[in-house]
């Protein structure tokens, strides 16, 4: 019996089809590997998606799958992408030459590859990763080390895409009567047993039967590296520490990355033995006051002065254009997705954004070497004399709040590539925003779905490092507690 490797291909997010200016691949596979009587080798096409120079293209290319050795040979449909293929990670016979270990931390991030498998044999979960993968079994305990490996004890239902095939296979491993047999899931039902959890051992144990989630390319923060992060704690207490958080880095760690955090490395600056906690989030480009507990108590104590409003959070702005004084109030679309989009007038289930600007102050547009130092980017704004500083009470906080109400008010944050794009094309084509202030009226639901596509196809990617936004000051409990950060990158 040899094992069966059947691959699901999902459809990229809407918000990934977008015209970009740099090269990028985005793909995802799921892998079952399943035991089965006379199976043979199972050869699919798979579909890699290049978005090169704002076009979206399609290729198509043939994996031979060599299911006994578990060794992958690709080539590619058409000689026309090789060299756009030269980019992404390459197979050789043993795929070692291409996987080695996660440090030192590249530059740059290599395109998604998420793999899902269904475990065959008992055993050490590395090392059957590293035989099912063709992965060197160092690389599989980086991945587990960053935390971008998970697991299930039963397999998840597969997606709308999958074929009928795929479906039996997922209906025989997760028949009643296979899973009476597994011990670890009595007692469970089977949603229960379908939660994921991370693997945070290499020769943790595994089962025959254990789904497993394996984040080869996990997103990467090279600029956690370049950090003097002592310098960048702006108080220690019993119970907290406030951290003045640098752009470019992730509060807490991302779902297959909680190694290149700003938890991680503060918590090794400060010699402490158990980890810091993330009290709440600020964006990867935004730099500034952020609260990190000390214990999952004082984590529970901090979460409750959020809700109760106890805590109150100042902005810095640095702005494309004037912003008037005063509270600033728009809607937004309920929506875990970027870009956020929100709307002028109350919409019924949107979210209340308010936020005050307390002043608003011309000063110069940073300089080429500051921007280039500081990695901001050039969305095209087309006047780039003189910005705008703002400083912000935010009234409520959600996720990209600061950074899209300013861009529904024409006056987006400097650097902010997926805002700003969309910014521009409204001011020079007005009412192409379906929610803003010249929106137009529509004959039909369709023609308004369709508007919005095309809306959201006019915002840009996520900022790389820096965007003129800094969490200034943080305060709670009527101002008993407060502290700043230091000045913001612009100035």
């Amino acid at each position: 019996m040899e094992p069966l490797l059947l691959y699901f291909f999902f459809r990229p997010r809407q918000r990934i089809i977008r015209a970009m200016t740099t090269v990028a691949a985005s793909f995802a596979s799921i892998a079952i590997n399943l035991k089965a009587p006379n199976c043979r080798p199972l050869a699919r096409t798979l579909t890699s998606i290049y978005l090169l120079n704002n076009q979206l293209e399609f290729q198509t290319f043939w994996p031979s799958w060599i299911c006994k050795s578990l060794r992958i040979e690709r080539t590619l449909s058409s000689s026309a992408v090789s060299e756009a293929a030269s980019s992404a990670p390459t197979s050789s016979p043993n795929c070692y030459s291409e996987y080695h270990r996660l440090l030192p931390c590249p530059l740059q991030n290599r395109p998604p590859r998420v793999e899902h498998l269904v475990v065959s044999e008992d055993g050490p979960v590395a090392d059957y990763i590293s035989k099912a993968l063709d992965l060197p079994l160092l690389y599989v305990s980086d991945l587990i080390h960053f935390g971008a490996v998970y697991y299930a004890l039963v397999c998840p239902k597969p997606p709308p895409t999958a074929t009928p095939e795929e479906i039996r296979i997922y209906k025989e491993a997760t028949a009643p009567e296979v899973l009476r047999n597994r011990p670890s899931i009595k007692g469970k039902t089977v949603r229960e047993a379908q939660k994921t959890c991370r693997i945070t051992h290499v020769n943790e144990f595994v089962e025959a039967g254990t789904y497993l989630r394996v984040h080869v390319h996990p997103k990467r923060y090279p600029r956690c590296y370049e950090i003097d992060w002592k310098s960048r704690i702006l108080a220690v207490s019993e119970s907290y520490v406030v951290l003045d958080k640098p752009s470019g880095t992730s509060v807490g760690g991302t779902t297959d990355n909680i190694e290149e955090s700003c938890a991680t490395f503060a918590t090794r600056a400060l010699g402490f033995s158990e980890p810091l906690r993330t009290t709440h989030q600020i964006d990867n480009c935004t730099e500034g006051c952020v609260v990190l507990a000390r214990t999952k108590e004082y984590c529970s104590v901090f979460h409750g002065k959020i809700r109760e409003k106890k805590v109150k959070k100042l902005y810095l702005a640095l702005a494309a254009a004037p912003v008037p004084i005063g509270v600033i109030t728009h809607y937004m679309r309920p929506i875990n997705m970027a870009p956020r989009l929100i709307s002028e007038d109350f919409i019924k289930g949107w979210h209340l954004c308010l936020l005050e600007v307390l002043e608003c102050k011309k000063v110069l547009w940073p300089n080429s070497v500051t921007e280039e130092k500081y990695g901001v980017q050039d969305c095209g704004w087309p006047s780039k004399d003189f910005a705008y500083e703002c400083k912000i009470n935010l009234l409520t906080g959600r996720t990209h709040q600061v950074r899209a109400q300013l861009a529904a008010c024409g006056a987006p944050v400097v650097g902010d590539s997926m805002y700003m794009p969309a910014a521009i094309a409204e001011m020079t084509n007005p009412g192409l925003n379906p929610f803003g202030v010249h929106k137009r009226q529509y004959t039909s639901e369709n023609d308004k779905e369709m508007a919005i596509q095309d809306w959201v196809a006019h915002h840009g990617k996520e900022p790389n490092v820096a965007i003129g936004l800094q969490a200034c000051q943080i305060s709670w409990d009527d101002g008993l507690y407060c502290y700043n950060a230091g000045s913001p990158w612009w100035r």
